[in-house]
């Protein structure tokens, strides 16, 4: 009896929390809006843009091309 007893209080409760629909939303939101900006700048027209973001790739040891 006293072995059923041990194994009984050797389980271990795991409780899970629900992640919060805001820090969903917030996270994506925030991969969202980061690439936007490197496709906007990325592929912008004027060089001065392109050039900028292309040397921060770089810098960011990004493979760009």
């Amino acid at each position: 009896m006293s072995e059923v007893k041990e194994a009984t209080n050797m389980l271990v409760q795991i409780q899970t929390s629900a992640i919060p629909w805001a820090s969903v939303y917030a996270i994506s939101a925030a991969v969202l809006t980061g690439v936007f900006i490197l496709a906007a700048v990325g592929f912008a027209g004027p060089e001065v843009l392109h050039n900028a973001a292309h040397d921060i790739r770089h810098g960011l040891a990004f493979p760009c091309h």
